[in-house]
């Protein structure tokens, strides 16, 4: 058996995903190594990210253009946001940590304008310009406008509860039921579709992992797993009895 980078990334990349799916038999100590593995990958390379292609150029490359050559002029406005930056981290100095509430509270302030433009521009705006029936087109695409306009309006109604719903408003309010579990199923449906793709992705490279080519990594890995998950449910039910 011969070992190199690629056969011992082949080799993690099993192992990851053996322990992954470990989960399938129960909290088990492979699960809990692989989550914490993944956590703390994941908040390393955002860190690292986030520092290197927004920070770094954006920030210090404006504040400091002779020595971080980023293609910015000096822009003393910019400042600011190293001033709120630091306060974030004041949050680890208890005696400090009131200072903390004007960045979030500008991050909060700044995300709450963007996101109600986009949400207004978006949810409201466009769906009303996509609810209009254009007769310019022809017969399909204005039936698909109607069928669009009707499930809108009937949606609407099933969550206007000022008036009981009864007569025309309880049938109308029954049609926009039915189109709300459509859509609820369509969306579920296209997120497991998803999903079961990215696990039979995952199926094929474990069988594909599983030749000579790659030292047998599969069934060697999957074999070891099964005795030590074994091993270990023997000892916790042995301490279980005794306890």
């Amino acid at each position: 058996m011969t070992f190199n980078l690629d056969i011992i990334g082949v080799w993690l990349l099993v192992l990851m995903t053996l322990c992954i799916l470990s989960y399938l038999y129960g909290d088990n100590p492979f699960y809990k190594i692989a989550e914490h593995i993944f956590v703390g990958v994941s908040a390393g390379y955002i860190f690292a990210l986030t520092w290197w292609d927004q920070i770094w150029p954006n920030l210090f490359g404006r504040l400091f253009p002779s020595y971080v050559d980023a293609g910015f002029d000096f822009s003393p406005s910019y400042i600011i946001p190293l001033i709120l930056g630091i306060f974030m981290l004041f949050r680890l100095i208890p005696s400090l940590s009131w200072l903390a509430r004007f960045p979030i509270a500008f991050i909060v302030g700044m995300a709450a304008g963007l996101k109600v433009y986009v949400y207004i521009n978006s949810n409201i705006l466009m769906q009303i310009q996509n609810s209009a029936i254009d007769f310019s087109k022809s017969g399909g695409e204005i039936f698909n406008h109607i069928l669009v306009l009707l499930g809108v309006i009937s949606a609407l109604v099933y969550f206007f509860f000022s008036k009981e719903h009864k007569g025309t408003v309880g049938v109308i309010s029954k049609i926009g039921i039915y189109f709300l579990m459509i859509k609820f199923g369509a969306s579920f449906g296209f997120a497991v579709m998803g999903r079961i793709s990215l696990l039979i992705g995952r199926f094929e490279d474990l069988i594909n992992y599983s030749s000579q080519q790659y030292n047998y990594a599969t069934p060697i890995i999957l074999i070891a797993m099964i005795v030590s998950l074994g091993i270990w449910s023997f000892q916790n039910n042995k301490a279980e009895k005794n306890n």
